[in-house]
């Protein structure tokens, strides 16, 4: 797989291409900034004593957060670095499993879409799959991003 820290611009982005980050551990920070920064303190993330009653026997990482941190992995690797314009949205996201404290993410993300835009003649739509997987090999995000790229001059 391609493992860069290069911006990548419109015409650089063919479908197909790959990417693959760095790892990351998931530390209790994690879990209390995000409860902080979304205002989510929902007990089953939060509270150590019911959570381990609940179904997991422990907290497990908000679901938004798996998201952002996948985010932050697209961000290490450095494709999107002074070349995206805006991130467009998503068509699909799935978190089929929990992230825990102290587990190491990495990821992977696939070019799948390139598009020219009628509305702009300086950038593109591009679309990335990311895969998201833990230590354990389990996949715990999956998901597509659309980004508008610039073109180069």
């Amino acid at each position: 797989m391609a493992y860069s820290y290069e911006p990548h611009y419109f015409e650089d982005m063919e479908v197909g291409k790959t990417f693959e980050s760095a790892g990351r551990t998931i530390t209790e920070a994690d879990f209390v900034f995000h409860s902080a920064f979304a205002g989510d303190w929902t007990e089953l993330h939060t509270n150590k004593e019911y959570s381990e009653e609940g179904p997991f026997g422990r907290r497990i990482g908000h679901g938004p957060m798996t998201f952002i941190v996948t985010t932050g992995l697209v961000q290490r690797c450095g494709f999107v670095e002074r070349t995206v314009i805006a991130f467009l949205g998503m068509n699909y996201m799935d978190i089929e499993n929990p992230i825990f404290i102290g587990d190491t993410v990495q990821a992977e993300f696939e070019v799948t879409e390139r598009r020219e835009l009628s509305s702009r003649d300086d950038a593109g739509l591009v679309v990335i799959d990311a895969h998201t997987t833990k230590q354990t090999g389990e996949e715990v995000f999956a998901g597509d991003m659309k980004f508008l790229f610039k073109r180069r001059e």
